[in-house]
């Protein structure tokens, strides 16, 4: 596998929030990103890089987050359907482009009326959707273990994890605020991820946040690149226009950082992705070979036994398995409940 370059697109994501035509809105700004993409493309190739394969685009950027309106008027103002058009116009630029374009989205699902689930994805050169990876740890989104056993049962265990074996490598991808838990990452790495997009919204700082220093964790960790896009900005929301802006940022393997880019709209956080090299690192015997060294079955016992002490699964599903859309002050409810059981047990 030759070596390609992959892109962090850091665009100003825009707020349906006070929209007349939330959905003409957002087929506007997926139209408006093949002319900025295909632009990137011919600067970095110019400028001497490998041919560009993959191009990662930031979180909210179609719709900005939903605030407290609530989830199922934000499902139908702002959820993309899994085979809806906005997936089409995206699959209809990446076979243009004829390369991956990787994102965020809110989405609904025919399985969970009322519902919406904060939706990673993969669109390949064929315009088809390769990845589909829902958010599994949210502080005010349903998340598929809130609704677990009905999730399972529509889509298999498998679907909570999954990678995407491709021509440009096995990619999977981690959603926002995720970078923080190495269990999200690990479990990827188990199925054989090579490359983690990176969708955020998030404070841009030149001093080291939580995430800056997370993504290169997460990356030496498991032995894989992070491609990180973060927005440049939410425009239309009431927060200042510039709150989440900057550090896009591409980290190789070895937990270096490659590329990064600084404030505004940029395609600057490029760099070259060698799997080839990669893997071969991987298969080497050495000290820094920290995926090959790990020993789940040594932490199983400890994760099983707190499991108890922890948020649990399907506290959206009514007692005769239906999935209920909850009123947003559960979600406070959900992590007051976990504060309380970790002080009964003498965690915190």
């Amino acid at each position: 596998m030759t070596p390609y370059t992959a892109v962090a697109m850091q665009l100003t994501a825009q707020s349906v929030e006070a929209s007349a035509n939330p959905r003409d809105q957002i087929m506007a700004q997926i139209a408006a990103l093949e002319g900025k993409i295909r632009s990137a493309r011919i600067f970095i190739e110019q400028y001497g890089g490998s041919p560009v394969k993959l191009a990662v685009l930031p979180e909210y950027l179609f719709t900005s987050y939903p605030g407290r309106v609530t989830i199922p008027d934000f499902a139908v103002r702002a959820g993309f359907a899994a085979n809806g058009p906005e997936y089409t116009a995206l699959g209809e630029i990446t076979q243009r482009l004829a390369m991956f374009i990787a994102g965020n989205a809110y989405e609904t699902d025919a399985a969970f009326p009322g519902f919406y689930f904060q939706t990673s994805f993969i669109v390949a050169p064929s315009g088809n959707v390769v990845l589909r990876y829902r958010r599994l740890i949210s502080m005010f989104a349903p998340s598929p273990h809130d609704v677990l056993d009905r999730y399972i049962d529509a889509y298999g265990a498998d679907a909570l994890f999954p990678v995407a074996d491709t021509e440009i490598g096995r990619l999977a991808a981690i959603a926002s605020e995720e970078i923080l838990y190495p269990e999200i990452a690990r479990c990827l790495a188990f199925n054989g991820a090579e490359v983690f997009v990176h969708s955020s919204s998030e404070i841009g700082s030149p001093l080291a946040t939580a995430k800056d220093i997370a993504k290169r964790a997460r990356a030496f960790e498991n032995a894989a690149y992070v491609v990180s896009a973060n927005t440049a900005g939410i425009a239309g929301s009431a927060l200042p226009l510039m709150s989440a802006d900057g550090n896009s940022q591409i980290v190789a393997p070895s937990g270096k950082l490659l590329a990064q880019s600084g404030s505004g709209e940029t395609f600057t956080a490029f760099a070259e992705i060698d799997i080839a090299h990669s893997r071969e690192q991987r298969r080497q015997p050495a000290m820094i070979n920290s995926l090959a060294r790990q020993r789940p079955g040594l932490f199983a016992p400890a994760y099983a036994a707190a499991a108890d002490n922890f948020q649990a699964g399907n506290l959206m599903l009514t007692p005769d398995g239906k999935p209920h859309v909850p009123d947003r002050d559960l979600f406070l409810k959900m992590q007051r409940d976990v504060i309380d059981k970790l002080g009964k047990a003498d965690v915190i």
